[in-house]
């Protein structure tokens, strides 16, 4: 099935007005990509502050991959939750064609049941969960300074329950990306949609009401983006949801003030320290957001996102999720791609999020071959 797309665009990058227009699947894939190539290049400076930054690559800081996780490209928890939310709601469009009901929260909260065992965590829990293609990943065994929140919650709750604790750290922001994806394949999808399921899928592990809002609004924008929006037009709907959604305050204030900083004057090092360090969920929006609005390119805005004293990988992940979403995975240097860790996988899920509604799955179709490898991949249950 061909997919049009309405192509606008680009407001983030008028130096490149004569650059292509992404098509959906470029963005699809830009999104997933470019959000582990940012993931991966704040690896190296997520514990260090800008001056220890500037001390040791140089005034302009951080441009290529450094050694981080005993290698180069190397991706971190970011992106791994990143990839088990996209299973889990792969998995739920399969048990949902396959049993006809299917709980978007409760498969999803499955998924990170086995993100929890590739990290060493131990659940008193059937173990038939453990299916599916990412568990078979050996990279993705690697433990990369998982957040403590979220290994937490996921220990402690019942599968499907909400998180028990009033965190609002960014491990709920920086993994929802799949959902604007998933829901951008829908066609009577709504950014409420997209938001309200990223609120409960982030409230699985933080209980904070800002860090579910975040979530909530980082994948309305990432939603807008894979539809062809642009990135100012998107925002637009962010702001309109979260203003009506109740304990907004504090994600709406950071968001508008990523935009009143983007169209000032204010140098980005400034601009950046004033929307915090990225810790937590509105301040990781805010400065991903804010990169997003001023980059020059996919490059730029990147290398704006992980120089700072903050939490630098979720930045980079987040902003290279926007500015994948919005440019194509064309905009992605290759020098960056060409080492990245898991590569392979990371593209095809995102074809997969891409592909999904096209595939020939149900209680009473034929298993053909094509078949039984999505349901091996994704098997819904």
């Amino acid at each position: 099935m061909t997919i049009k797309t309405k192509k606008t665009k680009d407001p983030a990058s008028k130096p490149r007005s004569q650059a292509r227009v992404p098509d959906a699947l470029d963005r699809f894939l830009g999104c997933l990509l470019g959000g582990a190539v940012g993931d991966a290049l704040g690896a190296a400076v997520e514990f260090i502050d800008k001056a220890q930054i500037t001390a040791k690559f140089g005034p302009n800081g951080i441009t290529d991959y450094a050694p981080a996780f005993g290698g180069l490209g190397r991706i971190t928890d970011d992106t791994q939750m990143t990839l088990f939310t996209a299973e889990g709601l792969l998995r739920t469009w399969v048990r949902g064609c396959m049993r006809g009901l299917a709980s978007h929260v409760d498969v999803t909260a499955y998924a990170y049941q086995r993100w929890l065992w590739t990290q060493g965590e131990l659940r008193d829990y059937d173990t038939s969960v453990l299916s599916g293609w990412l568990v078979t990943q050996p990279a993705l065994y690697a433990r990369r300074a998982p957040g403590a929140t979220c290994l937490a919650a996921l220990k402690e709750s019942r599968i499907g329950e909400a998180a028990r604790n009033d965190s609002k750290g960014c491990g709920g922001v920086m993994r929802v990306a799949p959902v604007g994806l998933y829901m951008a394949r829908m066609a009577h999808a709504t950014f409420d949609d997209v938001f309200d399921m990223a609120v409960e899928l982030a409230g699985l592990t933080h209980g904070h009401p800002t860090g579910q809002l975040a979530a909530g609004a980082f994948a309305a924008l990432v939603f807008g983006l894979a539809r062809g929006q642009g990135l100012q037009q998107a925002l637009d709907e962010a702001l309109k949801l979260l203003a009506r959604h109740k304990h907004h305050d504090e994600t709406l204030r950071a968001l508008r003030a990523a935009v009143v900083l983007a169209a000032s004057d204010v140098p980005h090092e400034q601009a950046i320290g004033e929307l915090g360090q990225g810790w937590v969920a509105e301040e990781a929006l805010a400065i991903a957001t804010y990169c997003a609005l001023v980059s020059q390119g996919f490059e730029h805005g990147v290398v704006l996102a992980v120089n700072h004293d903050g939490d630098s990988d979720s930045t980079g992940s987040m902003t290279g999720q926007l500015l994948g979403a919005l440019l194509g995975v064309t905009a992605i240097p290759e020098r960056w791609l060409q080492p990245l860790e898991l590569r392979d996988v990371i593209a095809e899920v995102a074809l997969d999020l891409y592909t999904y509604p096209d595939w020939t799955i149900g209680e009473y179709a034929p298993i053909t071959p094509e078949a039984a490898k999505i349901l091996a991949r994704y098997p819904g249950y």
